[in-house]
């Protein structure tokens, strides 16, 4: 040890603390109080601090940001995982997946019930649309047919 180096003393920083514990939570500590996945709300009960608190850690500490990341990826990976073996609730994992950027695309077919308001077929839209204005170009430029 040089002359300019310290020994550290003393207990460690609250957020070397909680550091520690949100790595036990990431690495299984959220099955050991009950939880099916992990989460910052989890987290923040884990470590008994508020979830604004949490991020705020994240925020002021790469380490930490990366650890909340981490927490997210595993969430994600054991919905996408169990919601497909059917372990979790399909709606739920639905919901928790929408957290995630996953969403699903639904087509609606507005029509009416007597059918005078059903919708043109999409090619048969675009080849009128291409009639009308090939037809209306040949009438203004003046060519006979």
């Amino acid at each position: 040890m040089t002359k300019g180096d310290k020994k550290k003393v003393g207990r460690p920083s609250e957020l070397a603390e909680c550091l520690i514990k949100a790595k036990e939570y990431l690495l299984g500590g959220f099955k050991d109080v009950e939880e099916v996945v992990p989460s910052i709300a989890g987290l923040a009960c884990y470590l008994g601090k508020a979830r604004s608190r949490v991020y705020e850690y994240g925020k002021s500490n790469e380490e930490f940001k990366d650890t909340l990341e981490a927490i997210q990826s595993l969430q994600e990976s054991l919905l996408v995982n169990k919601g497909l073996t059917g372990d979790f609730n399909a709606t739920i994992t639905k919901l928790m997946l929408s957290n995630h950027g996953y969403s699903e695309k639904q087509e609606i077919d507005h029509q009416s019930s007597d059918g005078s308001m059903s919708p043109q077929a999409k090619e048969d839209a675009i080849l009128d649309a291409i009639k009308a204005k090939y037809v209306n170009s040949k009438s203004n430029s003046g060519v006979k047919n």
